[in-house]
């Protein structure tokens, strides 16, 4: 049985909880994708499609999986085998490229509507946190000021659900874990992560997909207005 004391700490996942990570991936790959055709106009480049783009910039994530953790770094290899995938070998354009993505990945970020009102509501009284296995810093994506800690994989060097993260981020808190509710859409990061290291598990799930994953969640919830509900439930 989950021992929950007086919760203290409240942290949040950023892609897809906070900002639909999906749409703003693909609106920025679309530049650079315009950009690349207009610097190497062949039928590799007319042929190459966001999906690909996605599929090398995987691929390059799991060759450099355990040696390479900066996401802005995993981006640049991806973008190198972009250029590479249709027939030149171009460093400098491969920063340029990377260099245009991440100012429309996080210039162009749409936060949920949900998400100002609930950490307004909840900052008074709580520490708020963001825990994210993305970059999606606070000052970079329309949230300054607006967290007292901040936790990425890429600077701590391990992923959700790995148990160290969650740690860190109730050091930075000044909490236990039984201490902490968490915030994600992914069962399998998220809640099983927190469930993991005992702390209160909320599964954001906007889009009522089924669970069928066998990880349980202490909470479900559709909106982030919900949580305010489950915190007077744990207050």
């Amino acid at each position: 049985m989950k021992q929950v004391k007086q919760i203290k700490a409240i942290s949040f996942d950023g892609d897809m909880t906070l900002w639909d990570f999906e749409k703003v991936m693909r609106h920025s790959l679309s530049f650079a994708l315009e950009e690349l055709r207009s610097r190497i106009p062949n039928q590799a480049s007319s042929d190459l499609t966001i999906d690909k783009m996605i599929e090398i910039r995987n691929s390059a994530a799991a060759a450099l999986s355990g040696k390479v953790f900066n996401l802005e770094e995993i981006r640049l290899h991806a973008f190198k085998r972009t250029v590479e995938s249709v027939g030149h070998t171009d460093d400098t354009l491969a920063a340029s490229l990377n260099a245009l993505y991440l100012k429309h990945r996080f210039e162009d970020i749409e936060l949920y509507p949900d998400v100002i009102p609930i950490l307004d509501l909840l900052r008074s009284d709580f520490s708020i946190g963001l825990l994210s296995n993305g970059n999606g810093y606070p000052e970079r994506c329309g949230l300054p000021d607006r967290f007292n800690f901040v936790v990425f994989s890429q600077d701590v060097g391990v992923d959700k659900p790995d148990a160290g993260i969650f740690h860190a981020a109730c050091r930075y808190a000044g909490c236990d874990p039984c201490e902490l509710i968490h915030i994600g859409d992914s069962l399998e990061s998220d809640v099983a992560g927190a469930n993991g290291v005992g702390a209160v598990s909320v599964w954001l799930n906007r889009d009522l997909r089924q669970n069928e994953s066998g990880i349980v969640p202490d909470y479900e919830i559709r909106s982030l207005s919900e949580l305010e509900d489950i915190v007077k439930r744990n207050g």
